[in-house]
């Protein structure tokens, strides 16, 4: 892989700006990839790597960058806990770690950049040097992965029995004695305004 600051300037340019978030990323990464044997992520060990981030925030842009992991090749998934985490497998060994940015890391900025007032620039600054057991804890962890969740082509696409819409990926669910989106199950996340419908122009 190129080097750390490498890295963190590819990172930087996707996200749009340098912040500690990517810092943490950038080096959440890069460490665990060396825990689970990945040397390679976007050219030989590609097809070997499937990454868990568990918050919609900046390290997420990150570990994206630096991995080659996304949800369109469906080797990045998203869980909304909340938590600064991310877990990193390995498919062909099994091989998984888990790391969490540590919340203490935030205080300890000031021991190693003292002389920065700001505190997200003291912050974005240390993380660049702290060492990782203070930035960073790590689990060895299980991880099993859904056959509907791995990458590759879709293993069964139907029809929703209520508004028509095609569901991939084992996504439908069974509403009484009919197959449904989970839209049309309630869990849809929007509301369809009057006088228009599935088949209306927009």
């Amino acid at each position: 892989m190129e080097t750390f600051e490498e890295l963190l300037a590819e990172s930087t340019r996707i996200h749009g700006h340098i912040c500690a978030g990517q810092v943490i990323g950038v080096r959440m990464t890069i460490a665990a990839l060396e825990r689970i044997g990945i040397r390679d992520p976007k050219g030989a060990d590609r097809k070997k790597l499937y990454v868990m981030v568990e918050i919609d925030r900046c390290a997420t842009d990150a570990i994206q960058s630096v991995t080659g992991c996304s949800l369109g090749k469906r080797t990045l998934r998203w869980f909304d806990f909340g938590i600064m985490a991310a877990t990193f497998v390995n498919l062909e060994t099994g091989r998984a770690v888990r790391v969490v940015a540590r919340e203490e890391a935030r205080d300890l900025s000031a021991e190693y950049c003292p002389e920065i007032e700001d505190k997200y620039r003291r912050q974005l600054e240390a993380y660049r040097v702290m060492p990782l057991t203070e930035l960073f804890s790590f689990q060895e962890v299980g991880v099993q992965i859904p056959v509907s969740d791995m990458p590759g082509r879709p293993i069964r696409r139907v029809q929703c029995s209520q508004c028509g819409d095609w569901v991939q990926d084992c996504r439908e669910q069974q509403l009484d004695g009919g197959t449904v989106c989970r839209a049309c199950a309630g869990l849809r996340y929007y509301t369809v305004l009057p006088g228009t419908s599935s088949t209306s122009p927009i």
